[in-house]
């Protein structure tokens, strides 16, 4: 078997593989052996047919695809060896001599990322922006804090208001018949929610429980719902209960309930101490995609289209776990949104083609500086994951295959190239 690279353009490598006429005889003989118990031919039990009989009724080309299956992936291989190739996909293969007793001829194209330089990364002029922690900021943790603590309290001497929260039936009719989905007894809602349409909650406000009551209101002419779209409609509506909104005394007490802390003024420090590490920490990693994209800014490379692909594929996957975690799927959102999985891809790709270049970038700085990974680097990410995710040290090693330490390899290189542009950086 042998190989040599017949044409090399931009991102594309084209292959010529040869495997000898005696290498493909053996494949060839592997085949019949494989696959000769699926032949039926008169006067030879099944499975028993020499290999020449079954040539001759199906022709001798009938074994040569199980044989190319088993030889190619060894030509290929050893090629991309010899001549140091790292394929960013599958190659496309196509067969351009195949005849009995003589030599197999391939030539395969293959994607493989660019060859550049990187040259004036040093010293790179970027600005960097301070975020300072204000006195407003520390209120609305406050706030929050208060909100999650505040509770509902049931009020009987005085009508609905705004921001109430009642519990109320409700019986919706078109033209005087009632509709489907309409109607509902003992439902939640804290009015001006807008959880229903538009002047429903409104009309409720002022109503005093045990009241009877009519909302007039009109469905929107884009409501989901094609029967209701634009149609008037009369709900009749009951209120049971009234209930408002009791926020905690902003105090000490209160700083002791929510926290670990003793004072109200302790309680106000934590936050101001975790939101300017929340802040330094936002600076700094803008700082370092400001870095990056004005270093992959100024090269003009080409990008492989089955790179992109493969990380529009990661960015979809990403898209999806977040859909779940909102209770939600790919599918749904597809629907809810009218738009196709293409269309969503189409929108992705220009990010995803600037992150495989700005990773293609800093990455090629690395090797230029040969910044590398030392055995403590990779300890030290392990134990992070270990206990990131509550595990064993050594448990987690052995859950590690070869790519995941290529991976984590690969992501501390790409931490310290970044670290080292900053540190040559030029910060305003």
């Amino acid at each position: 078997m042998s190989s040599e690279i017949i044409k090399k353009e931009d991102t594309k490598i084209t292959l010529k593989l040869v495997v000898d006429s005696s290498k493909f005889e053996e494949a060839i003989n592997k085949a019949y052996n494989k696959t000769k118990s699926k032949f039926n031919v008169q006067g030879f039990r099944k499975g028993k047919a020499p290999r020449k009989i079954i040539e001759r009724l199906y022709g001798v080309e009938v074994f040569y695809e199980e044989a190319i299956d088993m030889v190619l992936p060894e030509v290929y291989g050893a090629a991309l060896k010899e001549h140091d190739i790292d394929p960013v996909d599958y190659p496309e293969v196509d067969i351009e001599e195949i005849n009995k007793g003589e030599d197999v001829v391939f030539t395969a194209i293959v994607e493989v990322m660019p060859e550049f330089e990187v040259t004036e990364y040093k010293g790179i002029e970027v600005e960097k922006k301070e975020y300072n922690v204000q006195e407003e900021d520390i209120q609305k943790e406050l706030d929050d804090l208060l909100e999650k603590g505040a509770r509902m309290i049931a009020v009987e001497d005085r009508p609905v208001k705004d921001e109430d929260m009642i519990i109320f039936d409700y019986k919706g009719m078109i033209d005087g018949v009632p509709f489907e989905g309409g109607s509902a007894e003992r439902w939640s809602l804290t009015v001006g929610s807008e959880q229903f349409i538009p002047g429903f909650e409104e009309q409720l406000v002022g109503k005093n429980i045990g009241e009877q009551a009519e909302v007039n209101v009109t469905f929107p002419e884009d409501y989901h719902s094609e029967d209701l779209a634009g149609k008037d409609a009369v709900f009749e509506v009951i209120i049971h209960e009234i209930k408002e909104k009791e926020m905690p005394q902003l105090d000490d007490e209160f700083a002791k309930d929510v926290s670990e802390f003793d004072t109200l003024d302790e309680l106000k420090n934590n936050i101001k101490e975790n939101l300017e590490k929340e802040a330094g920490g936002k600076s700094e990693q803008e700082l370092r995609n400001r870095i990056i994209e004005l270093v992959s800014d100024r090269i003009d490379i080409k990008i492989p289209d089955a790179a992109v692909e493969k990380q529009v594929d990661n960015m979809l996957m990403d898209f999806g776990y977040n859909l779940q975690y909102q209770g939600l799927n790919l599918e749904y959102y597809l629907q809810a949104t009218g738009i196709t999985e293409e269309s969503l891809r189409e929108q992705m790709r220009p990010d995803a083609t600037k992150t495989v270049k700005n990773e293609l970038v800093i990455e090629k700085i690395g090797e230029q500086e040969n910044i590398v990974a030392t055995d403590e680097d990779i300890d030290e990410q392990i134990e992070k994951m270990a206990n990131q995710y509550g595990q064993d040290l050594k448990e987690m090693r052995t859950k590690l295959g070869e790519q995941d330490l290529k991976s984590v390899r690969e992501g501390i290189i790409f931490k310290k190239t970044v670290d080292f542009l900053v540190e040559n950086a030029e910060i305003i």
